[in-house]
């Protein structure tokens, strides 16, 4: 059987491996090598894909799934947990934009209808660009991350009426009123549908899914509903990517929504990168040759807009300046869900081939440059803020709003310093025990529903779903976990998790428990501190009995313990074991920890620098303890030592700074 498209396929995957690894260097968007690729592959580049159709109804998928799990991330409790953040910021930030961009235009003579709808367009921003940029810095917890962070839900939600509204604008409604009612009416059935599926029907069929062996019928199930949802959106007249939003909020309210997103990420991953392929192949490079200053005056307007009605809805949020500066700077660029829009609005001749090209060009120009705005808005806010706003003013202006200051402060429910216990089997439950009794926070992953119930009981923050899906690792907040306990019975599964975890935070102390001691060495090359083998642990304690009984002093049955197990139970497995090392007291002091940090090729910015070069004192209020380098330890590390590829840095500082720069040299 031939099939023409895959050898394009081919093509286009290999094309955007390049280019992403490129990019990667250059720590540039992703979503902009999907574009490039189609810019370069399309018909108005070097013409390599001829499928162009075949590769558009990949695309839609990728629209319905990302649809889809945005309604999994909206969970109607975090609505209304951030308020009026989420509503009267993302209004006002909505509402000035487009009432600005749609005054601009229509006095250069755009018609209402067009002008209102590029405004939908420029007002959304790029949800994925700006949360990658933000988590990759650790600001997701600052106050301007979370406010960026509300307005880009708002945003993520006014797209789907946007959507809806649409059509309307084109002028194909014949009695605008009716179509209203009939519009508004087909919602209210959807939510009917929400509500009742969320409540009775979606959970237990999720429940009965996940109990499978295996994840085959829990892939299915979600993909089943996902897709149910949207052909039945589509024979009601709506958008089939409206229905996979709902579908998405339907889980959302379940207790599977982590474990569910995690599993159709990748699909929704594969699927939106054909579609931002297809966006590069509708993008004419003549234009950038053709109107360079027009697109540089068009980016510069969106820019200015986009900044001052973000300022301006911060502001009145009771925020200050500073901080609504600093959020503003965050929202400037025009996002993907611009180019979901912006499809529908061409063909139905909302807008033109011209704006369309013009729209695409100042998109992308946003995209690029969202990390460099990101990265220096520290000393763009300073610059600006001390040039044009005097102290004086910016204070004023401040107690004219009743600034409320303590909204700068943390959320003090983010889960931080905290153990991740994964599993909540009986050791799991001793672990969380013992927690608990000592004021430790800790949070619970549990795939069984059962044991998952259990640990809510005891009010403990639970994530329901497999430690082996990354989505649920990243929920449960490991790179911000002092320590993460893998207590489950599955080895494979356990090497998976340790992997995963070691992915995403160089610096947590992982500890594995383990049936045999066979499988102590698998989980140290996957990345684990320390394995626990319960068939030798069951050794330890009947010796630790029997040495009891013969009046052995308590201390020397203590050292003995302790050196078995710091020699992974070399001696209880018959191996040499290294000699007795003097026991160190354990370090107290709070806020403190000390963490290894290996040094990889990727780590460019540490790689063949000195320590003093790379000022982690300064920078970070880190110290360098010692270095381990090809089994031996430097132990007088001085400013002007080299750190070299493979060594192994022992750091003294606060968990928040080593959890920061282990991100920051990703």
């Amino acid at each position: 059987m031939h099939f023409p498209l895959f050898g394009e396929l081919v093509v286009i995957l290999a094309l955007a491996a390049g280019i992403l690894l490129l990019f990667r260097r250059f720590r540039l968007p992703g979503i902009l090598a999907f574009i490039l690729t189609g810019m370069i592959a399309g018909p108005h580049g070097w013409g390599w894909v001829k499928e162009v159709d075949e590769v558009t109804a990949l695309a839609e998928i990728g629209v319905v799934f990302l649809l889809f799990v945005i309604g999994m991330e909206f969970s109607l409790k975090k609505l209304a947990s951030l308020g009026k953040t989420v509503f009267l910021g993302g209004t006002l930030q909505v509402g000035l934009t487009i009432a600005a961009v749609g005054a601009v235009l229509h006095a250069f003579g755009v018609r209402t209808e067009s002008a209102v709808f590029i405004g939908f367009l420029v007002c959304l921003s790029s949800t994925a660009i700006v949360l990658r940029v933000l988590q990759e810095k650790g600001r997701m917890d600052s106050a301007p991350g979370r406010v960026a962070t509300a307005i880009l839900i708002f945003q993520d939600i006014i797209v789907v009426p946007m959507m809806l509204v649409t059509p309307l604008l084109a002028g194909q409604s014949q009695d605008i009123t009716m179509d209203l009612l009939k519009l508004l009416g087909k919602m209210a059935l959807l939510l009917v549908a929400v509500f009742f599926g969320g409540r009775y029907f979606v959970p237990k069929l999720l429940r009965a899914a996940i109990k499978g062996r295996g994840n085959e019928l829990f892939i299915i199930t979600i993909v089943v509903i996902c897709f149910a949802a949207a052909f039945t959106t589509q024979a009601m007249g709506l958008s089939p990517a409206l229905g996979a939003f709902f579908a998405g909020l339907v889980i959302s309210e379940t207790e599977h929504a982590y474990h569910a997103t995690g599993i159709v990420q990748p699909f929704h991953e594969l699927f939106l990168s054909f579609f931002f392929v297809s966006i590069g192949m509708l993008v004419d490079l003549r234009i950038f040759i053709d109107a360079p200053f027009t697109i540089l005056a068009l980016f510069a307007g969106a820019t200015v807009v986009k900044i001052g009605a973000a300022l301006i809805a911060v502001w009145v949020l009771r925020y200050p300046l500073r901080t609504a500066m600093h959020s503003a700077l965050g929202l400037f660029q025009l996002g993907e869900f611009g180019f979901v829009l912006a499809i529908p609005g061409l063909k139905l001749g909302l807008l033109s081939e011209e704006h369309y090209q013009f729209f695409l060009a100042v998109a992308i120009l946003g995209m690029a440059t969202t990390p460099y705005m990101l990265n220096s808005s520290e000393h763009i806010v300073r610059k600006v803020f001390l040039q044009f706003v005097p102290a004086k003013v910016s204070n004023r202006l401040d107690s004219l709003m009743r600034v409320k200051r303590e909204q700068e402060k943390k959320l003090a429910g983010v889960l931080k310093d905290h153990v991740v216990i994964v599993g909540f089997g009986l050791n799991g439950q001793n672990v969380a025990t013992a927690a608990m009794e000592s004021g430790i926070r800790c949070a619970v992953v549990e795939e069984d529903p059962d044991l998952a119930r259990k640990a809510q009981l005891v009010g403990l923050p639970v994530l329901h779903g497999d430690a082996t899906n990354d989505h649920v690792l990243h929920e449960a907040h490991v790179e911000r976990a002092r320590v993460v306990v893998v207590a489950i019975s599955d080895p494979e599964a356990s090497k998976k998790i340790v992997a995963g975890i070691r992915a995403i935070s160089s610096t947590v102390y992982i500890l594995v428990r383990t049936r045999y001691v066979r499988e102590i060495q698998a989980n140290l090359d996957a990345g684990a501190n320390e394995v626990i083998p319960e068939e030798f642990e069951t050794s330890i304690e009947i010796f630790y009995r029997v040495l009891r009984k013969y009046l052995v002093p308590e201390q020397r049955i203590q050292d003995l313990v302790a050196r078995i197990r710091g020699d992974h139970y070399g001696m209880l497995r018959g191996v040499s074991t290294t000699p007795e090392r003097a026991k160190a007291e354990a370090l107290t002091i709070p806020g403190v920890e000390i963490a290894t940090l290996p040094v990889t090729l990727g780590r460019g910015k540490v790689v063949g620098r000195s320590v003093a070069e790379i000022a982690l004192r300064e920078k970070y209020g880190i110290t360098v303890l010692a270095i381990r380098r090809k089994g031996r330890y430097i132990t007088n590390v001085s400013g002007s030592t080299r750190i070299i590829t493979d060594d192994l840095l022992y750091l003294l500082g606060s968990p928040d700074a080593i959890v920061r720069l282990d991100q920051e040299l990703r």
